[in-house]
């Protein structure tokens, strides 16, 4: 094994030292959590029996035994959403598998998981960010019964995962097994989507063959298969430790997904607190783990998405991460996969070339990651080289391909796609954001250009649509933040700017808000803060100022005096628009986090 790298020594070091007093916090309460004992046991005759009133008979028995584990099930199922569907098997899957260690389970709780991808450039997306932390409130009550040994997490997407993660942190005491759904099968190329997706922005394609287009790539059961947020949360829980070995990319509806499935509960059951392989959420989750997900996300190319989520997660478990920890982490962890929009190729492509037990071996050959890290495996990132098989109907792990089985999708570390990884800081005069390289190619990340100011994402489409677009220029769209109207994805904007760009022109986005996993070709400046709503530089830029976004050097400036830009009035924010339940959402936005802490209204707001 490797020694570690001294820049992944030092970045975690000073994530122990930034963190002392919070985690030590949060670990008292873990432990006095942890000794006042199992759930039910603290629960009077009438709290318990209302507890399995509704079990089958065989359940009862068990549960009248005080010994006897039960499992809580959480689970983000809804058949609307693909990536969620087959969590409606999972449950009777589980209940299965814990009898046969003479255990139960019980669903303990619900929580929502709306899709991005459906809300795209509607209103509903203003609720997307902030259905994180509704998940995490959502966990906890499903928890807070307190009937439980152990826990299964079965989310996937976008902010279910670090929801349920959140959620999970404040009863940290339990083991916990997140339980993913796998991947749906390979549709169209993801080079035909982008083509008809560009040929629509252009206005050369008919809203049915977009729709043809895209059902075709969007057809079944399991998570979309491009390298967005959903799959990035997947190689995360790899990487943290808090999924089974090898279980990320296993699609949905097969042998091996069910046998991983039921082999959750069991290994929940055997880490439960009073065995010889006590294994709490809080032991899995520490600053080296968290550095591991890091690690694994600029290596790979992940979702922006987490430079937000990683924060919050690491907050709930006491932990203090800083987008500087992303940026020079970036600086020395190679990226050694295109998954597509990094690459042509989807994520059940690279789970064939290699995968999870792939990158997991390669960063821990080339000291990236730490290996002496607690897992719900065992002790031990290197349990992770590893990749589930059926042998006779029984679930086995084997190494992993020490070497990559497709060169274009995987490349071993000293021979990379690029030599640093896929993330930058941008600092300067319009404030602080990040920026996805992995998919921009070198020539296009330096842009230096007018700005021309948008307030809303709908206004630039429209400027597209009326031919005012074709020149170079730095789109400036504010008022996108937390505290503006909960952030929303401007993914919508991806094929507009990328047809821009391929037509020769110079092209940037500037923003306060998010784009996604999916953010592609085109440089984006995203999650600047201070965001406009709050009195940040990017509320006085005014259309003509030229901007610099220079990805290499980590700048974001504005050719323009500093105080003479400060001197200007801020533009007005627009005003907060009912419907789609953003009403119900105000006291998020008045309560979130800057972009910099996690954009978070559940740690402000405490």
């Amino acid at each position: 094994m490797a020694a570690t790298h001294p820049v992944t020594a030092e970045v975690t070091q000073r994530i122990v030292e930034r963190s002392r007093d919070s985690r030590a916090e949060y670990l008292e309460h873990m432990a006095a959590a942890r000794a006042s004992g199992p759930g039910r046991g603290k629960l009077s005759c009438a709290n318990w029996a209302h507890a399995f009133a509704a079990s089958p008979e065989g359940d009862k028995q068990r549960m009248r035994d005080p010994t006897a584990p039960n499992v809580a099930i959480v689970s983000a199922y809804n058949d609307m959403l693909s990536a969620h569907q087959p969590y409606e098997r999972f449950p009777d899957i589980i209940r299965k598998a814990a009898h046969e260690v003479k255990a139960t389970a019980q669903f303990a709780g619900g929580v929502p998981a709306m899709c991005d991808g459906v809300t795209q450039g509607r209103p509903g997306m203003e609720l997307s960010l902030f259905s994180r932390d509704v998940i995490a409130m959502s966990t906890a009550v499903a928890l807070t019964h307190d009937a439980f040994d152990a826990a299964l997490m079965l989310g996937i997407c976008d902010k279910i995962v670090p929801g349920l993660f959140i959620g999970a942190a404040a009863f940290g005491h339990l083991p916990v097994i997140f339980v993913p759904g796998g991947p749906m099968t390979s549709g169209i190329s993801n080079a035909e989507k982008a083509r008809v997706r560009a040929l629509y922005a252009e206005g050369k394609a008919t809203r049915e063959e977009l729709l043809t287009s895209e059902m075709k790539s969007y057809h079944g059961p399991g998570t979309c298969t491009f390298y967005g947020t959903a799959n990035s949360n997947q190689m995360m829980m790899e990487m943290t430790g808090l999924h089974l070995p090898g279980a990320a990319f296993v699609t949905p509806n097969t042998p091996l997904r069910d046998a991983l499935t039921a082999a959750a509960p069991k290994r929940a059951v055997e880490i439960r607190d009073g065995s010889n392989d006590y294994t709490p959420f809080s032991a899995v989750i520490d600053e080296k783990s968290l550095v591991n997900a890091m690690a694994g996300l600029l290596a790979t190319g992940g979702s922006t998405n987490h430079t937000l989520h990683i924060l919050a997660m690491a907050r709930a478990a006491g932990i203090r991460v800083a987008w500087e920890d992303f940026h020079d982490l970036s600086r020395v962890t190679p990226l050694i996969a295109r998954v597509y929009p990094n690459g042509s190729e989807d994520v059940n492509a690279f789970h064939a070339a290699g995968g999870m037990s792939f990158v997991t071996r390669t960063l821990l050959d080339a000291g990236l990651v730490h290996d002496d890290v607690m897992t719900v495996a065992g002790r031990g990132l290197g349990r992770y080289r590893q990749e589930p098989f059926l042998e006779d109907g029984r679930l086995v792990w084997r190494d992993g391909p020490a070497a990559s089985l497709d060169r274009d999708i995987l490349r071993p570390a000293d021979d990379p796609f690029e030599a640093e990884g896929g993330m930058r800081l941008l600092t300067g005069p319009l404030g602080r954001g990040v920026i996805k390289t992995s998919a921009v190619k070198p020539q296009h990340r330096r842009v230096e250009a007018p700005a021309i100011v948008f307030e809303d994402q709908e206004a630039l489409l429209a400027a597209h649509k009326r031919g005012e677009l074709d020149r170079d220029f730095i789109a400036v769209v504010r008022f996108q933040g937390p505290q503006a109207n909960g952030m929303p994805e401007l993914h919508s904007l991806t094929p507009t700017l990328g047809v821009l760009q391929d037509k020769g022109f110079k092209v940037a986005l500037v923003t306060d808000g998010r784009m996604s996993g999916a953010s592609g070709k085109v440089p984006a400046a995203i999650h600047v803060t201070p965001e406009a709503a709050m009195g940040g530089p990017l509320g006085r830029v005014r259309t003509g100022d030229v901007i610099r976004l220079d990805a290499e050097a980590g700048v974001l400036d504005i050719r323009l005096d500093p105080r003479e830009l400060m001197a200007r009035p801020p533009a007005a924010a627009p005003p907060s628009q009912p419907g789609y339940g953003r009403e119900l959402f105000g006291w998020m936005r008045r309560a979130a986090g800057p972009a910099d802490t996690g954009a978070c209204a559940l740690f402000e707001a405490a």
